[in-house]
């Protein structure tokens, strides 16, 4: 299965410390090596997540230390990749993951994988980080790249702050509005029944405001009716 640790592994690592070490090519070492910060008001770098828990999630996407992951994720919203795509698998008090097409931790996109841009940023609540898949205990250098240039299209959104994933995930962005909707999204491995990213879009190419799902209609009963002279409901979120 695509994704980060496993429960058991991650509360192992708060006690053993990292796994292994991490290569220096791919941290960033000095500040005075790395670009400058990428604007937070900028609408290139600012992704908007609507989702099924009713509200716009407002991520600050970070080219200026994942550039590749950055971009790989503005391609799949630019084309609606993530439309509809569910919370696959979502931990109580640790994160909520999506992203894959199969919504079993398995799929991804049709483009290649990306590689590992793993960097100072911390995964403390709000932080957005590329899910990839795991190394076997005891793998071999190369196995061990391999798995850390296996993000694709998937990702997580932290509930809480675990810094035992520092500089093992690449953290591309953080949630800076809604983290509210986020916090609603129903927990599970996978969820009974699963939030959903509803539409995925850049701020730069001039989305519409956020529309609430439209409740399905009772079976046999066709769509919703609305009475003579009521005036319809705002949509959520005004």
């Amino acid at each position: 299965m695509r994704f980060i640790l496993s429960l058991a592994a991650l509360v192992g690592a708060f006690f053993a410390g990292p796994a292994f070490a991490q290569s220096s090519a791919l941290i960033q070492p000095n500040v005075a090596d790395r670009p400058p910060v990428a604007s937070p008001t900028d609408p290139q770098n600012l992704l908007y997540l609507d989702l099924s828990t009713g509200g716009r999630v407002v991520i600050w996407l970070r080219p200026d230390v994942a550039p590749k992951m950055v971009e790989r994720i503005k391609t799949l919203v630019r084309q609606h990749f993530y439309d509809g795509l569910t919370f696959h698998r979502v931990i109580d008090g640790f994160m909520a993951q999506t992203g894959d097409p199969k919504g079993d931790g398995t799929g991804g996109s049709s483009l290649p994988n990306v590689p590992a841009e793993f960097n100072y940023l911390p995964h403390v609540r709000g932080a957005v980080a590329a899910a990839r898949e795991s190394a076997p205990d005891g793998a071999d250098e190369a196995a061990q790249k391999k798995a850390e240039d296996s993000a694709n299209s998937q990702f997580f959104i932290m509930f809480q702050p675990h810094m035992t994933l520092d500089k093992k995930y690449t953290v591309f962005g953080r949630v800076i509005s809604g983290m509210q909707y986020v916090d609603m999204i129903h927990r599970g491995e996978p969820p009974a029944d699963p939030s959903r990213i509803l539409h995925a879009y850049i701020a730069a190419d001039n989305p519409p405001p956020y529309q609430a799902e439209a409740p399905a209609a009772a079976p046999g009963l066709g769509a919703p009716v609305t009475l003579p002279g009521a005036k319809p409901a705002a949509p959520a979120g005004k």
